[in-house]
Parts: C-alpha cells; sequence; structure tokens
C-alpha cells in the first residue's frame, strides 16, 4: 500500500509503497478515504525535521537533557548509535482521516462491523496511509447524512471542540479567539454554537472574514488600534470572559493581548503553539487562569485508554478524545438546526499521488486552511447542509412529470411549484385532457400523453413518477437509461424481475452524469424521524422499533389491491416504514418474517412484520385496516439504552430516560417539503441522490420479501 513518510534525519517527504498493516486484537483496520493536512501541526513537525541536528537541540533542549541523561547511563558511543538510529527512523505524517472499516478485530465484533464509515485520529495511527489500523478509542462511526471528506476533519474539530470545554463558557458569554486560522475557525464555530459570543482576533483579513461567516460577532484586525476600547466597549466594561490562543507563533504576543482584553479572574486556554513569557503583573491582578488544552480531550496520552481500549467511567470523565470526535461527527449533520459545516475551511485537494505538491503548498506562505488527501475509491464530496446556497444557480431541475393523480395534484405538483429552481416543463398522463388541465393548473410548459416526449427530451433532467404501481419500475428503467434524476412513488417494483430491471438501467450508467435514482419515501425527512435517528446513534447496542400503523380500511375493489396494478397496500405502503426503521437504525435489514390476519374483507391488510438487522436490533411492524383512524394512524415507539422513545403521528416526539432530548411538538409534518428540497438540490447540484441508493433498493427488496415470507410461511433471509 501507499503511505506518506518523512525523514526525521532531513525532513524529506515520499510517497512509499508499504506492506500493508493486518487488523490485530481491539483494533480496526480501516481503508482510508480522506485525510487532512493540518497546516500548523504538521508543518511544524515537518520544519523541526528538516533542522540541522544543532537545530534541533536549539528547538528541543529537553530532548538533548535526555540524549546527556542516556549517555550518562549507557555511554557516549552507545548513545549516539540510538540518536542516529532514531534520526533514520520513518515518521509517518497524518493524524485525522476517514475511511471504510475492511476487517474487526477481536474483541470488537458486534462493535463495528465491515463496510462501516468510520473517522480516525492519532498521529501516527490515522495516517495519510492507504490503510490503517487503529485502536477502539481512536475511532467514530460517521453519521448516515455525513461525507467522508466532512468527518477527515473530526480530529483536528474534536482538538476545537475540547479547547471550547476547557473554556467552560456558555450562552451569552463573550470570548476572544486569538488565532484564526483552522482550528480557530473550528473553535469560532463550536463557540457560536453554544451560545457564545465571539470576537476573532487575527492579522489576515480573509480568515477575519470567514470568522464572520461562522458567526463571530465581531472580527478586529490585530494590526490596526482600538482593541481594547472595542472589546469593552462590546462587554459593557468587563472585558472577555475566556480567551482562546489558537494561534501558532514563537512570540508571546498573545498572551500580552490576552491581559489585556481579559475580565477579572477570566480563562485564558492555550490550544495553539506559542511563546509561553506572559505579564506577570496583569495576570497577577486579574486573577487569570491559564489552561493548556490536552489535544483531543481525556484519554490523549494514556497508553492504556488510546491502545489498549481502557474505559473510563463515565460520572467523573462524561467527555473523552473519542467522545469529542463522535459529537463533532453529530453536529456535522446537516439535519442539525446549527450546523458544523467545514465545507468553506476546505481551500485544497490533491489526489495522493500528488501528495509532495501538496506538502509544497503547506510548506509555503500561500494562503490555505484545510488541505486534503484523497484517496483511491474516495468519490464522495461534501455534502452541502439542508437549505444551502444552491452550488450552481445557472442549472436548473427542468421535471417532466408521468401521472397526474390525486396524490401528485394535491402533494407533489404544489410543493414543486413552489420552489426555486425548479422548472415544470412537461406532463404526461394517459388521458390527454388530464394532461392539459394539469398544464393549465400547475404551470407546466408542455402537456403530453407518451413518456416517450419526457424520455427523448434533452432539457428535462428530472422525471417525477406518480403512475400506478404496476409502471413504476418500467418508467424509472427508462428515465434511468435516459440519464435522467428519478423521483417515484413507492412501491419502486411488484416484483424481484421489476426490481433487477431497475437495477440494471442504474448500473449501466456512469456515477457522474447526474442521473440517479430517489423513491418517494418523506418519512425519513420528517423532524421527528430525525430527532429519533440522532437519539439512537447517541445509543450503544441494539435497539427495538416497534411501528403501528393504523392505516384505515380500503375497499377491496380498489385498484391498489390489484395483483397487477396495486400489488396490495402491504407492498404499496408498508415499504414506507420498512425504510422508516432502516433510516432510524442505520444497519442492513438481514432477515425478514410475516404473518397476515385472516382476510375477511377481500383485501390482505393486516400484518405483522419483524425485521432483524446486522448490528442485531429488531423492528416490528405492525400494519392494520382494522381500527378506527380517529385513534391516530402512525405511533413509532423506539427503546435503546435504557431509553424509550415516541414519536405520534409525526407531531410529538418525546423521550424517557434520555435527557439529551427534548420534546418536540409541531404541526404534523411528514417530511414531504424536505425530501423534494432535497431531491431538486441533487438535481442542481448533479447528484448524489439524498437516499443512498442502495438502500432503496435494500428496502425494496426487503418489502418484497415480505410477501414472499406472507406466501410460504418463512422467515426471508436477504443477501
Amino acid at each position: 500500500m501507499k503511505q506518506v513518510i518523512q525523514s526525521r534525519k532531513n525532513g524529506k517527504m515520499a510517497l512509499k509503497e508499504v506492506p500493508a498493516p493486518v487488523v490485530k486484537a481491539g483494533h480496526l483496520l480501516v481503508e482510508t478515504r480522506f485525510s487532512l493536512i493540518s497546516a500548523g501541526t504538521e508543518r511544524m513537525v515537518i520544519d523541526f525535521a528538516k533542522q540541522s541536528l544543532v537545530g534541533k537541540a536549539r528547538a528541543r533542549p529537553d530532548l538533548v537533557k535526555q540524549v546527556f541523561e542516556k549517555a550518562k547511563r549507557d555511554g557516549f558511543k552507545t548513545t549516539f548509535e540510538t540518536v542516529m538510529a532514531r534520526l533514520y527512523e520513518p515518521l509517518p505524517l497524518g493524524y485525522s482521516a476517514s475511511g471504510i472499516v475492511t476487517s474487526v478485530g477481536a474483541g470488537l465484533e458486534g462493535d463495528f462491523f465491515v463496510g462501516e464509515r468510520v473517522a480516525m485520529a492519532g498521529a501516527g495511527i490515522a495516517n495519510h496511509a492507504e490503510q490503517n489500523v487503529v485502536p477502539r478509542n481512536l475511532v467514530a462511526r460517521i453519521p448516515e447524512d455525513v461525507s467522508s471528506e466532512a468527518a477527515s476533519f473530526g480530529t483536528v474539530a474534536a482538538i476545537a471542540l475540547h479547547a471550547v470545554r476547557n473554556a467552560r463558557v456558555g450562552i451569552g458569554e463573550v470570548v476572544a479567539v486569538l488565532g484564526c486560522g483552522l482550528i480557530g475557525q473550528l473553535i469560532i464555530r463550536l463557540l457560536v454554537l453554544s451560545g457564545c459570543r465571539v470576537i476573532a482576533l487575527d492579522y489576515n483579513r480573509n480568515r477575519l472574514e470567514l470568522a464572520q461567516t461562522f458567526g463571530a460577532e465581531s472580527s478586529l484586525d490585530l494590526s490596526g488600534d482600538c482593541i481594547e476600547e472595542t472589546v469593552r466597549e462590546m462587554t459593557t466594561g468587563r472585558g472577555a470572559d475566556a480567551i482562546i490562543i489558537a494561534a501558532a507563533t514563537k512570540s508571546s504576543e498573545p498572551f500580552q493581548r490576552a491581559a489585556s482584553v481579559a475580565r477579572d479572574r477570566a480563562r485564558v486556554i492555550m490550544v495553539g503553539m506559542t511563546g509561553t513569557e506572559f505579564p506577570y503583573g496583569e495576570f497577577m491582578k486579574k486573577e487569570l487562569n491559564i489552561v493548556i488544552s490536552r489535544s483531543y480531550g481525556p484519554g490523549r496520552y494514556d497508553d492504556e485508554y488510546e491502545t489498549h481500549g481502557l474505559k473510563y467511567p463515565v460520572g467523573w470523565v462524561r467527555w473523552t478524545e473519542c467522545d469529542n470526535l463522535a459529537e463533532v461527527l453529530r453536529l456535522m449533520q446537516p439535519a442539525q438546526e446549527f450546523v458544523l459545516n467545514v465545507s468553506s475551511l476546505v481551500t485544497h485537494r490533491f489526489a495522493l499521488e500528488n501528495v509532495e505538491e501538496a506538502y509544497s503548498l503547506v510548506t509555503s506562505d500561500a494562503e490555505h486552511l484545510g488541505v486534503l488527501l484523497k484517496y483511491p475509491g474516495a468519490k464522495e464530496t461534501l455534502s452541502p447542509p439542508a437549505f444551502a446556497p444552491l452550488a450552481d444557480q445557472s442549472r436548473n431541475c427542468v421535471i417532466g412529470a408521468i401521472g397526474g393523480g390525486n396524490y401528485a395534484k394535491s402533494t407533489l405538483f404544489p410543493k414543486l411549484k413552489r420552489l426555486s429552481g425548479v422548472s415544470l416543463r412537461t406532463l404526461v398522463t394517459e388521458r390527454g385532457f388530464t394532461a392539459e388541465f394539469g398544464q393549465e393548473q400547475f404551470g407546466f410548459l408542455e402537456s403530453a400523453s407518451d413518456p416517450a416526449v419526457i424520455m427523448e427530451n434533452n432539457a428535462i433532467n428530472a422525471v417525477i413518477i406518480s403512475t400506478r404501481h404496476d409502471s413504476h419500475a418500467k418508467l424509472a428503467s427508462e428515465a434511468l437509461k435516459a440519464k435522467k434524476a428519478v423521483w417515484v412513488e413507492k412501491p419502486l417494483a411488484l416484483n424481484f424481475q421489476e426490481l433487477n430491471s431497475v437495477i440494471e438501467a442504474r448500473n449501466a450508467i456512469s456515477g457522474d452524469c447526474g442521473a440517479f435514482l430517489q423513491i418517494g419515501f418523506n418519512r425519513r425527512f420528517a423532524p421527528a424521524t430525525i430527532g429519533l435517528k440522532a437519539a439512537l446513534s447517541r445509543q450503544a447496542g441494539p435497539k427495538v422499533l416497534v411501528i403501528r400503523v393504523n392505516a384505515g380500511a380500503i375497499e377491496a375493489s380498489h385498484w391498489v389491491h390489484s395483483k397487477h396494478q396495486g400489488g396490495g397496500r402491504l407492498l404499496g405502503e408498508a415499504c414506507h416504514f420498512i425504510d422508516l426503521a432502516r433510516a432510524l437504525l442505520g444497519f442492513s435489514i438481514i432477515r425478514v418474517d410475516a404473518k397476515a390476519a385472516v382476510n375477511t374483507d377481500g383485501a390482505c391488510d393486516d400484518a405483522a412484520i419483524s425485521l432483524s438487522f446486522a448490528d442485531g436490533s429488531l423492528a416490528s411492524i405492525l400494519y392494520t385496516a382494522r381500527g378506527d383512524i380517529s385513534s391516530g394512524k402512525e405511533r413509532i415507539e423506539a427503546y435503546a439504552g435504557g431509553a424509550s422513545y415516541l414519536i405520534d403521528d409525526f407531531r410529538i416526539l418525546t423521550a424517557s430516560g434520555d435527557s439529551t432530548l427534548s420534546r418536540w411538538t409541531g404541526n404534523q409534518d411528514k417530511g414531504f417539503d424536505v425530501a423534494l428540497q432535497a431531491f431538486v438540490r441533487a438535481v442542481i447540484n448533479g447528484g448524489p441522490a439524498p437516499i443512498d441508493e442502495t438502500e432503496l433498493i435494500e428496502t425494496s427488496s426487503a418489502t418484497l420479501a415480505v410477501m414472499e415470507s406472507l406466501r410460504t410461511g418463512q422467515a426471508v433471509e436477504l443477501n
């Protein structure tokens, strides 16, 4: 495998072909997708390595002292040989990366799974290498809606988070951040997310402007005057409640500046390496507290914790370095109301093969912040946050719609019409007059009765399919073959043959043509779902879901019950809740077992569906048409880690035993708006699909397995 190595002796850096590592107990083998070059930290390492022996001795007198002590103990010759051998040892670079688990070491079975995406931390561990072996306490699972590119910032973001924790500040307190480089910008954003008022201080105007986009209330150029006066005015004369030094300089100016802007008994947090001479008089008069922040948090530099998986008692150590890593990944989720969005911090991207060019940039004076290395197989880019500005305003979502039934007219078309960037081009229905009516009602440019009009129009880049169920797979396949993005209402297919035809059509197109597949599974986008999913992700171990759907009766003669057109309500509607369970638990469905109640009204509308998941979680779905609909339609209960959760008709989300989840209530919101917005945004940006397409196929396959289980009376194993 390829790995970036630096010589300790002369600082020369190279991309080497080295033997691949082997997984060991308590560790994961991870195939790297992205790694972050932290300009400040790694430049310091590189600059030190490039120095002469005399320069190294001057820079690290502590090491010189160790050498003399060893010489006294072991003799000059042995010591010299040891030092020279150490100097010739290769130095692995990198400490913040993301990738995919390819092997799980003994003792971690069930904790992690092959194929999972993880962020990894640690110098000498999360290396700039195609594969890394990472201990349990230096890795965290990446949330489903956070890209691997964003997750590669996890370690530096954890450093920033620990500095914020050390500042011990909260809502309304004023914090001055000295130094607006990569970690400084992350600190600013995390302080803002904590409700603090932030003053950004730096000499670089570009970085000060970026700090304001991250939420800094004030950004002050350190080369200007009136810094102290501005801080006093902002704090009504008190001074800053805390000062976080995130600068990298040999000068002690940051401590001088901290003393001048601090209030009485403020905390001064040092996270960047600077000169450490401080004005004793000012610090003493204000009784200032100095805290040197320990990298990513508790556990750092503790070999028992980092290497051997020691667990700290949570009652004494709530936020370890691993917890901090997991938390910043959670904050990166686009569905959060306030997001730790790192996209604007990426200034350069390089393929691994061009690593020398990347380090040449880092060690130069060129302007840069986050410099990323991209590895073979890494296809992800940073997902834009929800409701972010569109990437390309010149490209619209030009829609061709097939089907104009009640759902399309009442829900899809009105919502699409209101979205910016959407152009309603062509409406096709079986009957020409209904197409013409829909055209006039919703403002389509043209109407037709032949889907070929849409498939052959290169100006149309998105197809909405809301026809009866028997045509979904055929139309979706044709639209994919025409290289168009597809929104198809559920179900995707009525049988495995149809499902395979869609899979073949999707596999036949390249990933960069902008075509993708999305099924109208809106419930996974509902606010209650997003809140519950976040809560469940914080709970360790398997989860249990109970989903009750009181669907209400539909006459047996309705087309949805037709074997050929509709396939039945279990196929056409229960798939919503199979997908919901898949989204909430985040693991593959491996087994399906279903039982139906005796059919007494001509339609099989009552069934109990049991789903088993790869992590050991279970979901039970009870779908019935026999109840009183006034008692509510959909109820989702979840149990995990000693906590219980409830979603009631997507109007209420409550928790018991989990103080981190606040009660949510609102108007019923099943996620229709957000689902359509996500689809439109993906079309405009050229993909990827808002929902992982492999999950859509998996959910569709599991739904078909329900019908197979009902027919055979046996559980169905999914490959």
